[in-house]
């Protein structure tokens, strides 16, 4: 695990999301800040059905969008993997991709990064080749966690809303 020469990473806990984490989630994530490269805040029914959704993969695929704990336990967002959804009609249908979304109030202290290892361990134990980001091109700091993951831009292209976005790709095995 790489850490920085100041500090080390920040503990973290995966878990797969409960019924009261979408009410977490939707919390967290209530700040315009925090969705601002997302569309915005979202209703609290969005959150129901993603968390669903994530325990749904959780037990078909063995990995998710789980919620991300800071070290006492706290909600502090979700980071994980998904399948990239088939009924979307652009983007990278049939790959897996890694993600990460954190409140604002663990921003800058290294969750993300953190949450990412682990992410990319518990997907690369269930099997998974290699794995994408679509991020945003204007959102930084996911930029900079993609790229410290020693993930490769593969695309930069505009998704259909109009917006700069970039299509990191990383290999988990020998490809």
């Amino acid at each position: 695990m790489t850490t920085s020469p100041t500090r080390p990473l920040p503990a973290v806990q995966l878990r797969v999301p409960t019924d009261e984490d979408a009410h977490a989630w939707h919390a967290v994530f209530a700040d315009p800040d925090v969705m601002e490269f997302l569309g915005g805040p979202a209703e609290l029914s969005a959150y129901e059905e993603i968390t669903a959704r994530q325990r749904m993969h959780d037990a078909r695929l063995g990995y998710c969008l789980w919620t991300l704990l800071d070290g006492e336990g706290a909600v502090i967002g979700f980071t994980g993997a998904q399948p990239w959804p088939a009924e979307k009609s652009w983007g990278p249908v049939g790959e897996i991709e890694i993600g990460w979304r954190l409140g604002r109030s663990a921003w800058g202290q290294g969750y993300a990064y953190a949450a990412a290892l682990a992410t990319l361990e518990r997907v690369r134990a269930a099997g998974v080749p290699h794995v994408v980001a679509m991020i945003d091109a204007r959102n930084a700091r996911s930029v900079a966690v993609a790229e410290r993951l020693g993930m490769e831009l593969a695309e930069e292209f505009t998704t259909p809303g109009g917006n700069p976005a970039r299509r990191y790709e990383l290999p988990l095995r020998g490809e």
